[in-house]
């Protein structure tokens, strides 16, 4: 089983011509709503993935007594993820405001609400002790992801820890504790840059050299996601495998890394060697490109399987 203990939104997308600076508005025709949060996306990922496997998901999260909050919980469920670990909160549910410019590319802010109020007693240790892969992210308190991923390493569970957004640490003791308690840190190139630079290893603008420092210092497998140069694992002897990404025209690149990161815990969980799990992550990362919202898009088992042949 795939716990995922994270975030729950609504995403308001707005699709604009280009991304305004500060100061500055732009105009959009429309704004529309899909279901979002990092957590949420990542396990609907995982679970269109294996659905029809022997891998089941579960997530664990927190949303308001809200339409949005209702909304979110129903469509988890319609997409094969185990709610009961998810609590109703008086806060509202997480919003996220993401505008998207021609190219495919955005600008997002989060608006936390109710994620701020989960906890790690809201994963019960009879969900926790049912799970191989626990999934993490950074929209909820730094302090409970922590109890949760030390709780998962004394359970022998694998905890793969996507630190994105960044998280709000300056000090390398801080950024070390995070690090000790995961076995796969799935970061982007800007991402990985920054956590270097926070515990004192400054790498330019060479996000491979940031993701092999990281690697070596605190232990875990680094993978580094790159866009359209696919996704490189690096181990903390300093082996690399890389994983191609497909060449796409992208309509809206949201939830590209969610994909990756569900997709990628799907197949740790079925015991993939990394390589293979980094390649299905790549492929369905790059299918979920090609429509508008960050879960309208992730593929269904069948579907990655078929695009994958055809590559």
């Amino acid at each position: 089983m795939i716990v995922i203990f994270g975030s729950i939104n609504m995403d308001l997308i707005a699709r604009v011509q280009r991304i305004a600076r500060p100061g500055e508005t732009v105009l959009s025709r429309r704004a529309d709503s899909f279901f979002g949060g990092k957590g949420a996306n990542q396990a609907v990922a995982a679970a269109r993935v294996s659905r029809d496997g022997a891998v089941r998901v579960a997530m664990a999260g927190a949303i308001g007594n809200d339409p949005f909050g209702m909304a979110c919980l129903k469509n988890l469920e319609e997409n094969g993820v185990g709610v009961t670990a998810i609590r109703v909160t008086d806060e509202p549910t997480g919003c996220a405001f993401i505008a998207v410019d021609e190219t495919g590319e955005n600008a997002i802010t989060v608006a936390s609400g109710a994620n701020m109020a989960l906890r790690s007693a809201d994963l019960p240790e009879s969900l926790l002790s049912k799970a191989s892969v626990l999934v993490l992210q950074m929209e909820v308190p730094i302090a409970d992801n922590l109890e949760v991923a030390a709780r998962a390493r004394r359970a022998g569970v694998k905890v793969v820890w996507n630190f994105a957004p960044v998280p709000a640490v300056k000090e390398r003791s801080a950024m070390a504790e995070l690090l000790a308690v995961t076995d796969v840190l799935v970061v982007n190139e800007h991402e990985a840059l920054a956590i270097a630079d926070i515990v004192g290893e400054p790498s330019g603008d060479h996000y491979l050299k940031a993701g092999s420092a990281i690697s070596r210092l605190f232990g875990p497998s680094c993978i580094v996601t790159a866009g359209s140069r696919g996704a490189y694992a690096i181990a903390p002897d300093g082996t690399q495998i890389h994983a191609m990404a497909r060449a796409i025209t992208p309509v809206d690149t949201t939830g590209a890394g969610d994909t990756f990161v569900g997709v990628l815990a799907n197949g740790l969980a079925e015991g993939l060697e990394t390589g293979r799990a980094m390649e299905l992550a790549c492929a369905a990362a790059s299918l979920s490109c090609l429509t508008a919202g960050a879960q309208a898009g992730m593929p269904q088992r069948e579907a990655l399987e078929l695009y994958l042949a055809q590559a």
